[in-house]
């Protein structure tokens, strides 16, 4: 079994397409980062366990999913129509057959609009710092990825804003994970979402600071 950890902050318009793909033998569970639609009641309605998490931020949402999750593995994905948790498998794979500790989807976009250039930027620069300043062979920090419950738990991760996914990163590669990356499409997001990230400008800076953050407190030698 696994558990599909979506963070959520008002996606009521993309979920039910998002949890019509999810794979058979997966549970979805919606971590409900204080939205004012009706994200958690369209979730229940499309059989997805909700998880209410009050303090906001992604790195919340996602943690709170992480922790509320039962299965020995767990992916994470948006929960705006960009990702299609129909591909999931693809990532599971590497895991079952014990070739990769952590592995990402690598976003491939399926529209020009998928993915504004300003986030895009934002996101090749990151990833080229990642390769250059830690060595990890990384070229997206793109939301949808999978691995080990308990080992993740283990990372210690703690922040819980934007830098989160590439605080999971960083700590994987320093604890010695075998990451892989597994091409994935990127879609433009349902009508009536909009990104806290890519969708603007703003959002890109403020990921770009949290990460930034992340990785002036590890430094380069800390990760092998």
């Amino acid at each position: 079994m696994t558990d599909v950890i979506l963070p959520c902050l008002n996606e009521a318009a993309a979920l039910p397409w998002v949890l019509s793909r999810i794979p058979p033998g997966c549970t979805a569970i919606v971590a409900d980062n204080g939205s004012t639609d009706d994200s958690a009641a369209v979730a229940r309605d499309h059989g997805a366990v909700v998880v209410p998490v009050p303090r906001r931020g992604f790195g919340a949402a996602a943690h709170a999913g992480l922790c509320a999750a039962t299965a020995e593995i767990v992916c994470f994905a948006d929960a705006d129509g960009s990702c299609d948790p129909a591909q999931l498998p693809d990532l599971l794979a590497p895991l079952l057959d014990h070739t990769a500790d952590l592995v990402l989807g690598r976003r491939v976009p399926t529209d020009r609009t998928a993915w504004p250039t300003h986030a895009r930027y934002a996101n090749a620069l990151l990833a080229r710092r990642l390769r250059r300043r830690y060595r990890v062979p990384v070229r997206d920090l793109g939301p949808m990825r999978a691995g080990w419950r308990r080992p993740l738990l283990s990372l210690g991760l703690t922040d819980r804003r934007f830098g989160y996914p590439l605080e999971m990163v960083l700590r994987a590669a320093h604890a010695g994970w075998q990451l892989r990356e597994i091409d994935v499409d990127y879609r433009p997001r349902a009508a009536g979402t909009r990104s806290k990230v890519t969708g603007t400008l703003l959002g890109s800076a403020r990921a770009v600071r949290d990460m930034s953050r992340i990785m002036r407190a590890l430094p380069a030698g800390g990760v092998q």
